[in-house]
């Protein structure tokens, strides 16, 4: 009987151009590929330079549920289920012949042929035979009753046959599945992501998580204006975005009072923007507590009032941290499009408000000035509305949707 599947060959991708540091990377990486699949099964994971494989040691029917998983951890360029055994010519095509036996075993007769071609990887150069040649070593002895299933074509077949050859052993597979690429998460540190409920912040949050950012969440809410349905919604959405990185911690901060404070002292069309800056103060301090680097939001120039240049400009200068916009040139098809794909779109779209539509100017300022936000907030007593905000936090870890 043929082999099956039982190892998974995993490519970087962004992370193959790293020099001195790439050892930290790449433990990065398998350490976030353990993390992930854990759940599923007993994973064995083994680093050789410019590849890592992913071998079950337990449960080995559940391999493809281990690959989708890993499919989801950045730092990979793509994945597949391989076959691993002896850097041997004859033994490769051998294997190659019963996989593709097992696989045509029940095809029916007359079907059209499947377009394919071998792809050689020879990273030992003491193999015998050059890449291009192997190639054809593989078609040439494939067996006669395959000939009438299978049709070469270069370009964009149906099936592509590889064989990675290392100076272990080599590997061979039957297609290539994508990875979302970037950085491992968490070799850039750690941020923290303003979530909002809405559509643009958990696409934000994935793209920081892509470039190798650790992040931690904050929401504000403001009960009883805004409660527990909303609370639920961003739990839901931590949830299905923080699958892409170990671990999630989400703060909710408690926002009634600062925001009664601001409707009951400063001019209305300043509301919003005042809201927001006080976020940026309290995000500001809830990052310094965890080692946070940065401020992520999901703001998209011009997309809302609060989003004009000047007003970006005023929100930001409450921040004692850099504050990063992943999102800042994306029109909202854009970030439609990747919401769906990462599956927070459904999530975001459920119709739960967020704390910014309590108390709403009628006319928001459209070109707001710091100045006159400094000099609304010297009305506010701030220091014990950002303390009682900091003291009122409940920190939640959240389980993903693996």
């Amino acid at each position: 009987m043929s082999k099956i599947p039982d190892t998974i060959l995993l490519r970087y991708g962004e992370l193959a151009l790293k020099g001195g540091n790439r050892n930290s990377f790449e433990k990065t990486l398998a350490a976030n590929i353990a993390s992930a699949t854990e759940s599923i099964a007993d994973v064995k994971i083994l680093r050789e330079r410019g590849r890592m494989t992913a071998t079950l040691k337990s449960n080995p029917e559940r391999i493809e549920r281990v690959a989708n998983r890993i499919a989801e951890v950045p730092g990979l360029s793509s994945l597949s289920l391989c076959i691993p055994c002896e850097a041997d010519p004859e033994t490769i095509s051998g294997l190659v012949n019963q996989h593709l036996l097992r696989m045509f075993e029940f095809s029916a007769p007359g079907a059209p042929r499947i377009t394919f071609r071998v792809e050689t990887k020879r990273a030992d150069k003491r193999f015998p035979i050059a890449s291009t040649e192997f190639d054809q070593y593989i078609a040439q002895r494939l067996p006669e009753s395959l000939w009438d299933k299978l049709q070469v074509q270069l370009k964009r077949p149906e099936l592509v046959i590889g064989v990675d050859i290392r100076t272990k052993g080599a590997y061979v597979y039957f297609g290539r599945t994508p990875g979302i690429g970037g950085l491992p998460v968490g070799s850039q540190g750690r941020v923290v992501c303003l979530l909002s409920g809405g559509i643009d912040s958990p696409v934000a949050a994935y793209y920081a998580m892509k470039r190798g950012c650790r992040v931690d969440f904050i929401s504000f809410l403001s009960p009883p204006y805004i409660g527990e349905p909303t609370r639920q919604k961003l739990v839901k959405l931590v949830r299905k975005v923080g699958r892409f990185q170990p671990k999630n911690r989400l703060h909710i901060v408690p926002f009634t009072e600062i925001q009664e404070a601001i409707r009951d002292h400063a001019p209305e069309a300043y509301r919003t923007i005042l809201y927001r800056r006080m976020m940026q103060k309290i995000a500001s301090r809830i990052a310094f507590r965890n080692r946070g680097k940065a401020i992520i939001t999901g703001e998209s120039i011009g997309q809302v009032a609060s989003q004009t240049l000047s007003n970006i400009a005023c929100i930001e200068e409450a921040s004692l941290l850099p504050v990063i916009r992943p999102l800042i040139g994306f029109d909202k098809l854009e970030t439609i499009k990747i919401a769906r794909e990462i599956g927070t779109f459904d999530i975001s779209n459920e119709p739960e408000p967020d704390c910014c539509t309590v108390f709403m100017p009628n006319g928001p300022v459209i070109h707001g000035q710091i100045a006159h936000c400094l000099e609304a907030e010297e009305k506010l007593d701030m220091k014990g509305l950002i303390k009682n905000a900091l003291d009122g936090i409940e920190a939640i870890d959240i389980d993903t949707d693996a």
